[in-house]
C-alpha cells in the first residue's frame, strides 16, 4: 500500500500525518487522542498545551499496558485450561482402553 497524507485537527491544531494507514483509521485515532485531550484539559485547567498533551498520552499509554496485561492474562488462562482439558482428554482415553481380560492373562501365562 502507498503512503500518503492524511491531514487530521487534534486540539485546534492541524497535524500532516503520512502513513500506510487507511485515512478513516488515522481520522479515528486523532478523533480518540482529541477525546483524551479534552479529558485531560477537564482534569488540568490550568494547563499548557503541552502539559495536557503528555496527560492525555500517559492515559493512553495506561490504557494500552492495561490492555496489554489484559490480553496476556486472558492468553495464559486459555493455556492453562487447554492443558486441564488435554489431560482430562487423557485420562478418559486410557480409561475406553481396551484391557486385557484375567482368562486372557492366565492361559497366555500358562502357555508359556
Amino acid at each position: 500500500m502507498e503512503s500518503r497524507v492524511v491531514s487530521v485537527e487534534i486540539n485546534g491544531m492541524r497535524y500532516p500525518i503520512r502513513s500506510h494507514l487507511d485515512a478513516a483509521y488515522i481520522a479515528d485515532l486523532a478523533a480518540y487522542v482529541e477525546q483524551k485531550m479534552e479529558l485531560a484539559a477537564k482534569d488540568s485547567p490550568a494547563g499548557d498545551t503541552l502539559k495536557i498533551a503528555v496527560l492525555a498520552a500517559l492515559n493512553i499509554a495506561d490504557e494500552c499496558f492495561r490492555a496489554r496485561a489484559e490480553g496476556t492474562a486472558q492468553r495464559t488462562g486459555v493455556s492453562e485450561r487447554a492443558r486441564e482439558l488435554e489431560q482430562l482428554l487423557d485420562l478418559a482415553l486410557a480409561a475406553a482402553e481396551p484391557r486385557p481380560r484375567v482368562e486372557s492373562l492366565a492361559r497366555a501365562a500358562g502357555s508359556q
